[in-house]
């Protein structure tokens, strides 16, 4: 019976609420121009922060706002890799002394896979 009643309503393509009495937030259209002379406006709210860039929908460049002033760019960091880390916390001394222990380690068989030993009796057997 349930089914029924919701047949032909167009569920999600249309709305029952009423727009009487309800009050719009404040808008305002702000005007932006890229690079290639193309000019869009987008509505915003009234107190909303307004960026000075915005990308263009036409070409994707990046667009100024009419009689705006162009924001200084950020100071970047330099990118740390993780060798960078690495001397961070070791010298180059100590990461070539722990290099020789795991390395002799690996080779002696007390770690790493078992079929990477060289001496292994397991295929002998």
């Amino acid at each position: 019976m349930a089914e029924r009643t919701l047949r032909g309503a167009r569920l999600g393509g249309q709305s029952f609420e009423d727009e009487r009495g309800i009050e719009f937030a404040a808008r305002q259209r702000v005007v932006y121009v890229c690079p290639q002379g193309h000019t869009f406006d987008i509505p915003m709210a009234a107190e909303a922060d307004i960026p000075a860039l915005w990308e263009c929908p036409r070409c994707g460049a990046e667009a100024l706002m009419k009689d705006g002033e162009r924001p200084e760019p950020k100071a970047e960091k330099p990118v740390r890799t993780h060798w960078d880390m690495l001397l961070e916390r070791r010298s180059e001394s100590e990461l070539e002394e722990i290099l020789a222990e795991r390395l002799e380690m690996l080779r002696g068989g007390e770690i790493g896979p078992a079929h990477l030993h060289r001496g292994s009796k397991s295929k002998s057997a």
